[in-house]
């Protein structure tokens, strides 16, 4: 069972938790989910096949993360989904809060960490990832235009795809 705490619509808790799968948010309830961006020196992106089996885009290209657990700081959130999901460790020297987004029941912080690891020394959660690549900005852009990575919209975009910060985190 995974409990979410439940945030208001400044994002600061409320005191109350929601269970995965179980609660419906109300008006101006949130729960926190983090995406974290890996990218190379050169400015290529790791990105991440979700499994087949996933409830929630099953099969689709999407950014690394999940939501954060009851008492999960971002930053911890972050760095517990980048391990568990690709084998990467991080700390606070090298995973870099980019920008928090406000959803319709979410707020949504992105990271970023730069590293080149090889797939080839990345240990998938096969339960969350079935496959991982390195694509170039272009070949993400055109993923996202042509359905086969997953849209999260205008806004998000303009701010991963278009943000210098993320090469030379």
């Amino acid at each position: 069972m995974e409990k979410w705490d439940i945030l208001n619509a400044d994002g600061k808790l409320t005191g109350k938790t929601a269970i995965r799968g179980k609660t419906i948010l109300g008006v101006n309830e949130y729960h926190l989910v983090v995406h974290i961006w890996i990218v190379s020196p050169k400015g290529e992106y790791l990105i991440q096949k979700r499994a087949d089996t996933k409830l929630l885009m099953p099969g689709e290209w999407a950014a690394t993360g999940g939501a954060a657990l009851s008492g999960e700081s971002s930053f911890a959130a972050a760095t517990r989904e980048l391990k568990e999901e690709l084998g990467i460790t991080s700390d606070k020297s090298n995973l870099k809060f980019l920008k928090r987004i406000k959803r319709r029941n979410s707020f949504v912080d992105i990271w970023v960490i730069e590293t080149n690891m090889p797939v080839s020394e990345l240990t998938l959660q096969k339960s969350e990832v079935s496959m991982a690549k390195w694509v170039t900005k272009t070949e993400l852009e055109n993923m996202i235009e042509n359905g086969s990575f997953h849209n999260y919209g205008k806004y998000y975009w303009s701010v991963v795809l278009n943000n210098n910060n993320l090469i030379g985190v």
